[in-house]
Order: structure tokens, then C-alpha cells, then sequence
């Protein structure tokens, strides 16, 4: 196993929207598919869900801070589709796009790398 890294190496974290956001009932957010399997007896261990998770949704500038802190020099996430479009199409949730509008902005403020671009935005960065 190696005991460094190469210089230049760039620490990376992710996120997947329904594993860490929480507030699954707040701000207009609609019930997404996992909330309503996660809550079916038995099918997940424990009976978890992701009712509150990390509460990122509430916490995300100290997860944005923490991550600076931990030197994480790029960050790739997702979207819950359900705060974005809650019932699934028509109008858009103001909140829900707020909520990433004031997370991307901290993101580029921090200036971490995206994990995840389009070609054309890869190929300027260097990708």
C-alpha cells in the first residue's frame, strides 16, 4: 500500500442527494421513490431512511467548510429531483433551487474541482 501521493494528487469527495440532504418534507420538496420504499418494513436494515441523514440540507456550510478543512480539492453531487420538480414535472420549486444555487455558489467560492463535467468544460480545464 502506498504511504504518499504523488505531488499534485487531488483529494476528492461526492454526494448522493438522498443519502445526505434530509428535510425530505421541508421547502416544497415532493416524496421521491426512496422515501417511500425506505419506509416499507423490512427492506432496509435497520429501518433507516433518509428523513433527516446528514442533514446537509440545513448543514451545508459547515460541510462545505469541513471539506476545505480536510484539504478535498474536488466535489462531485447530485440533485434530489424530488426538490427541484416535486411532483415530478410542471413548475420548478423555488426553494429547491435556491438550496443548490447557495451550494454550487459556496462550491466555486471554495474552489474545488468539479468531478463531473460536460466534454466541452473538460476539455478547457485540462481534463
Amino acid at each position: 500500500m502506498a504511504t504518499s501521493f504523488p505531488d499534485g494528487f487531488l483529494w476528492g469527495t461526492s454526494m448522493a442527494a438522498y443519502q445526505i440532504e434530509g428535510a425530505v418534507a421541508e421547502d416544497g420538496r415532493g416524496p421521491s421513490i426512496w422515501d417511500t420504499f425506505s419506509h416499507l418494513p423490512g427492506k432496509i436494515l435497520g429501518g433507516d431512511n433518509g428523513d433527516i441523514a446528514c442533514d446537509h440540507y440545513h448543514r451545508w456550510p459547515e460541510d462545505v467548510a469541513l471539506m476545505s478543512e480536510l484539504g478535498i480539492g474536488a466535489y462531485r453531487l447530485s440533485t434530489a429531483w424530488p426538490r427541484i420538480l416535486p411532483a415530478g414535472r410542471g413548475q420548478p420549486n423555488e426553494k429547491g433551487l435556491e438550496f443548490y444555487d447557495r451550494l454550487v455558489d459556496a462550491i466555486m467560492a471554495a474552489e474545488y474541482r468539479a468531478l463531473d463535467l460536460s466534454l466541452s468544460l473538460g476539455f478547457a480545464a485540462g481534463a
